[in-house]
């Protein structure tokens, strides 16, 4: 039996990969929980310092919930409408924003990215695509409510189109997701994966307490004003100060030579 979600690690880099490419790689139970479990496992990884999440084949990243079994669910009799208490339990997301995940997290976005599998690429810090890559907040087309999509792409994008793109339920290219900030890399399908391997190596290379402090800052200073923010910026500042980092960052650069910087967070 094939895994439907695979998780490698290889030079200091997490791998999950959404399996199901004969489905566009869409999220039924099995994958939301495989998801959660690989996120988990990631982050007790030490040796693994940032994460690249992408789908199996060029057709679809991930084309967003499985209807298809929740239908079937339904037609057996099952309720199928979610409450507060189911969403928040399998919100694959939240492993992926909480507190309690401190690594980069990069998606390389091959193909479609629909509702759920869009939601699933906003949570990630940073997105690269494909020429081929679609996004679209296909939910309430369905009378769906775009969740995770609808909190997050108002912090991405201008607030136009984050209304544009869930009232409509309508596609972007990645052309336009690229001029409007939605991805910070557009790239020929056969380049994405390793353009997403260069930005986590570059990422990597800065060592581990400067980037997973700096990452729980910047989340948290989102949701404080910005007289607030600075204050918080003045604690995460003294924290990473005390890093054995970032006194070897300072000699290095007055003695013009590459830093060897340690990756313990400790």
């Amino acid at each position: 039996m094939v895994d439907a979600v695979l998780v490698e690690k290889r030079n200091g880099i997490g791998y999950v990969t959404i399996n199901r490419p004969e489905r566009r790689n869409a999220i039924n139970a099995e994958v939301n929980t495989l998801l959660r479990s690989a996120f988990a496992e990631l982050q007790q990884d030490k040796g693994v310092l940032s994460v690249i999440i992408t789908g199996a084949g060029d057709k679809a990243f991930c084309a967003g919930g499985d209807l298809v079994e929740r239908a079937a669910a339904a037609k057996a009799g099952q309720d199928t409408r979610p409450t507060i208490e189911t969403l928040r339990e399998l919100d694959y997301t939240r492993a992926m924003r909480s507190d309690d995940f401190t690594k980069p997290i990069i998606a390389a976005v091959n193909g479609f990215a629909a509702g759920g599998g869009f939601g699933l690429a906003l949570a990630c810090d940073i997105r690269l695509s494909s020429e081929n890559a679609q996004f679209g907040a296909s939910e309430v087309r369905w009378s769906h409510m775009a969740g995770t999509i609808a909190h997050i792409l108002p912090r991405t994008v201008p607030l136009g189109w984050a209304f544009w793109m869930c009232y409509t339920g309508q596609f972007i290219d990645a052309q336009t997701a690229f001029q409007i900030g939605l991805t910070q890399g557009l790239y020929p399908a056969e380049e994405l994966m390793n353009k997403a391997i260069e930005l986590a190596e570059t990422i990597n290379a800065n060592g581990a307490p400067v980037i997973t402090g700096t990452r729980e800052f910047i989340y948290k200073s989102l949701d404080v004003p910005l007289s607030m923010a600075k204050a918080l910026e003045y604690l995460y500042y003294e924290h990473i100060a005390r890093s054995d980092n970032y006194v070897e960052g300072t000699l290095a650069f007055a003695e013009k030579r590459r830093p060897g910087f340690s990756n313990n967070n400790g």
